[in-house]
């Protein structure tokens, strides 16, 4: 199983899943240059998966479509996205050329968004979760459509999966992300590593990710308000404690959306 991060735009990445065959899904397509590339090194696309209506995730489909045109194009249930040939909501299973993903909905980005999740066994067990702009290395993305209610009760379901989990998501946002975190948990150590290493990777031109979500736990502060630390900096934004964990991340979400590094 070979996974790739495709390049897109100005910070957006395709994901495409394949295996030994080539034979690949594509997530989230917002530009089809990078995918046609791929294919003419001998990627084989045979099912797009999208997770929401945004066009820099949906752009590129009717492109690809246009030059794979029986291929199945998987959405949520939204009248915004034209492209899509079938629509799948929460707790359906998704087959494709050998591929079962189970579909995730994880509302809060906008109100239909959805994650896909892949576990597959062999000698070890492989386990992605493709999530789109709900859960970002060390972020979470912009309430939108949603309430904090919505967001927080999607971030805390994907954190409940495997700490093996692979997180591919639609973004670079990993530094910018880190600096803000870094605001919040100036004592996380394990922050500290993890923002070190980001560095290294974007200086040698290299994808900070998929990261895991044992990674996002121990580091994001989005999936921390449960954290001592967190809710400190949160009661100090507020003056007062926060009255639950849904006005900590609420709080949160309102920082980190007016935070310049």
């Amino acid at each position: 199983m070979r996974l790739l991060a495709l390049p897109a735009l100005s910070d957006n990445y395709i994901w495409a899943l394949s295996g030994d065959d080539e034979a690949a899904l594509i997530v989230d397509p917002g530009d089809a240059a990078p995918v046609l590339a791929a294919a003419a090194h001998g990627l084989r696309p045979v099912g797009i998966l999208l997770t929401h209506h945004h066009d820099d995730h949906i752009g590129a489909t009717p492109a690809l479509r246009e030059r794979w045109p029986n291929i199945p194009v998987f959405a949520p249930d939204d009248g915004r996205i034209a492209s899509a040939t079938a629509q799948v909501g929460d707790g359906v299973k998704i087959h494709v050329d050998g591929w079962t993903l189970d579909v995730l909905a994880v509302p809060g980005h906008t109100r239909s968004h959805i994650a896909y999740y892949l576990e597959r066994g062999g000698r070890a067990t492989d386990r992605i979760v493709f999530s789109g702009d709900t859960l970002f290395s060390l972020g979470c993305g912009r309430l939108f459509e949603g309430t904090p209610a919505q967001m927080l009760a999607s971030l805390t379901r994907l954190a409940a999966l495997p700490d093996d989990t692979r997180v591919c998501c639609g973004h670079e946002y990993t530094l910018s992300n880190a600096a803000f975190a870094r605001v919040v948990e100036p004592d996380n150590p394990a922050l500290q590593r993890r923002t070190e290493q980001a560095q290294a990777m974007r200086d040698a031109g290299r994808p900070t990710l998929p990261s895991s979500i044992a990674e996002e736990r121990e580091t994001n502060p989005f999936l921390r308000t449960r954290q001592p630390g967190v809710i400190r900096a949160i009661a100090h934004r507020l003056g007062r404690e926060p009255a639950d964990e849904v006005e900590t991340f609420a709080e949160l979400r309102r920082w980190k959306d007016g935070f310049r590094a």
